[in-house]
């Protein structure tokens, strides 16, 4: 009745008072919405840590509005009444960055991988593929990565479409960076194909053949809005191998549309003709030499070392049926482990962190990447070090600086908190995650959420 009343004096009045009341009636409904938008949270943190400067600052507080971060500064900033997140007895962290995943592949211990690739292919549809991969990029906010650099092993642009729905809100999962299929020469990575079969490998990588065909490759990429560029420099076990001049035109073009490239290195000589095409970063590295790394310095090109903790190898042995009692080769790659990052620290190189852990140990993924951490600390890399290659040198090195893995104005509010001494007990503090915030919204928190202040 009420509303029928009014429609009928609104039916009474003017053309031009009933526009002047639409008007004042818009403004009225659009201001009252763009303030019931409005966000404003005080995040008051015991210890903040500072990635670009990488230290540990106290009584820090964090102002959030919306999906950002408007100012870092002390408590006197916080107005009456406002909404307080306390994590005054916590560590304030960015988000982590895990800048080395295959969130759309996933396989068993005891399966190889070329066979379970061409089974996936064959046996697995693409919707099926990416709901499996939606529940491993859900489990990454659990344990504090808010973004990750996906590279491949994930059909055709399949990583693409898991990032889209992320960002439009579809599906809850970190930020991610995806490469699309890896560029790589005859056979990829996948082994033992038969001739008449080498088409299943098209639906997994990008072959290239000759330098144009390198530059074709790249333009499909970028129609299809890929972040980045990746490429095998090495195809092993597989014989093949991108030639210079086609890892130079990538790169080249790939440039040229304001794209980086990254190479996947097994050998020495692999890694030193990508350097020499330009390429932004290696992956992996295994077998880098002396001279090789004195270059990577020299270029800035930094290193994803993807490497595992001696619990994390123990348990892959277990589930592989390993024998018990052959288990020195556990205590010979810890040893490779760490004589490598010791070189690679003392060359100057930049350290950049990433898990590359697809292999299924038990738990989820978001777990399994976790280990990264572990297999720093374990191979001598101190905590803040680590913390930084996760965060500021990870985003600086996807041109994402002012944006992700950093807390300061303007940057995305990715926030997470730890409980613990991160400097004297890192692991068991860097497991103790009790907060998590990604573009302002709450994902988890064990903690009293949030108070007024008085």
């Amino acid at each position: 009745m009420f509303f029928l009343e009014n429609k009928l004096r609104f039916n009474k009045l003017s053309i031009g008072e009933q526009m002047l009341v639409v008007f004042l009636l818009f403004i009225f409904f659009g201001l009252n919405i763009g303030f019931a938008q409005q966000s404003d949270i005080y995040i008051k943190a015991g210890i903040l840590y500072d990635s670009e400067q990488n230290e540990l600052l106290r009584n820090k507080v964090i102002h959030v509005k919306n999906t950002e971060i408007v100012s870092v500064g002390t408590i006197e900033m916080i107005p009456e009444n406002a909404e307080i997140i306390d994590l005054s007895a916590y560590t304030v962290l960015p988000g982590f960055i895990d800048a080395h995943t295959h969130v759309l592949f996933s396989q068993d211990a005891t399966e190889d991988f070329s066979e379970h690739s061409i089974h996936s292919l064959t046996m697995e549809s693409d919707a099926l593929r990416t709901l499996r991969g939606y529940k491993r990029a859900k489990s990454y906010l659990d344990v504090g990565i808010t973004s990750v650099k996906d590279l491949g092993n994930s059909g055709l642009f399949l990583d693409v479409a898991l990032r889209d729905a992320i960002n439009e809100g579809t599906i809850e999962g970190p930020r991610i960076f995806a490469s699309g299929p890896i560029m790589g020469a005859t056979g990829g990575q996948v082994y033992g194909v038969s001739p008449k079969h080498q088409n299943l490998i098209d639906l997994e990588y990008r072959i290239i053949n000759g330098v144009e065909d390198a530059q074709i490759a790249v333009r499909e990429h970028v129609n299809q809005k890929v972040d980045l560029i990746k490429i095998c420099a090495d195809n092993i076990p597989n014989n093949t191998h991108l030639s210079i001049d086609e890892m130079k035109a990538i790169v080249k073009t790939a440039n040229s549309y304001g794209l980086t490239v990254v190479a996947h290195s097994i050998t020495n000589q692999s890694a030193w003709n990508a350097i020499q095409a330009g390429v932004s970063g290696i992956e992996h590295g295994f077998k880098l030499a002396d001279s090789t790394l004195t270059l990577m310095a020299q270029k800035e090109v930094f290193l994803v070392p993807t490497e595992n903790s001696r619990t994390y190898m123990k348990t892959y042995s277990k589930l592989a049926s390993f024998d018990d009692g052959d288990l020195g080769w556990v205590d010979n790659y810890i040893d490779r482990m760490k004589g490598r990052l010791t070189r690679v620290i003392a060359k100057g190189v930049t350290i950049v962190a990433g898990s590359d852990n697809y292999t299924d140990i038990g738990g989820t993924r978001g777990e399994s990447s976790i280990d990264m951490f572990r297999a720093y600390f374990e191979a001598g890399m101190k905590p803040l070090d680590i913390l930084q290659s996760a965060t500021y040198l990870s985003a600086f090195n996807l041109n994402m600086k002012n944006d992700i893995g950093v807390l300061k104005a303007q940057a995305k509010a990715d926030i997470i908190a730890v409980k613990g001494d991160i400097t004297k007990n890192f692991i068991s503090t860097i497991e103790a995650i009790v907060f998590v915030m990604k573009d302002g919204d709450i994902y988890k928190s064990d903690i009293k959420q949030i108070n007024k202040s008085k």
